[in-house]
């Protein structure tokens, strides 16, 4: 199903964790010596774009799936995947994310981006008539003001190099 446009800003920040994700990924295994440059990365995704994010979803989005009672055991599981991902993310802000820690937080996120878009954005698209989803469009366009618009660059030590 294509995208409600009132959720495409939601998917277009997905669309760049889950670049991020993919990065982790591809770079195993990661050197101990770059460590510290991915850890600043994920937390300078998290402080110019997830954070804000994460509280969209929680202020406007979750909020009007619960108004559907298929939606609320969803809901409950996503919110508790933000508690998760927000300590991952202040674990890396803080340096203290291990090189084994880095692609299970790639994975955990990764599955927590493709759950919203597969079955919660999916599902409130089938269930919300045009006029809710547009009034929630509105809502998340307010909600997500402060969020970086673009891609955050990878530095030196975090950008793909081709194998060798």
């Amino acid at each position: 199903m294509l995208r409600n446009k009132s959720l495409i800003p939601l998917s277009h920040q997905h669309q760049r964790a889950l670049a991020l994700c993919v990065r982790i990924d591809r770079a195993q295994p990661i050197p101990d010596a770059d460590l510290q440059a991915w850890q600043e990365e994920i937390g300078q995704h998290f402080e110019q774009e997830i954070k804000f994010h994460f509280a969209a979803e929680e202020s406007e989005l979750f909020p009007a799936a619960r108004g559907f009672p298929e939606l609320v055991g969803l809901v409950d599981e996503l919110i508790a995947e933000h508690d998760s991902l927000r300590e991952s993310f202040s674990k890396a802000e803080a340096g203290r994310m291990s090189v084994e820690g880095l692609p299970a937080f790639a994975r955990q996120l990764s599955a927590h981006i493709r759950q919203e878009e597969r079955q919660l954005f999916e599902r409130m698209q089938q269930l919300m008539d045009p006029e809710q989803l547009t009034t929630l469009g509105r809502r998340l366009k307010v909600a997500l003001q402060d969020a970086a618009q673009s891609c955050i660059l990878p530095n030196d030590a975090t950008r793909l190099r081709a194998k060798s």
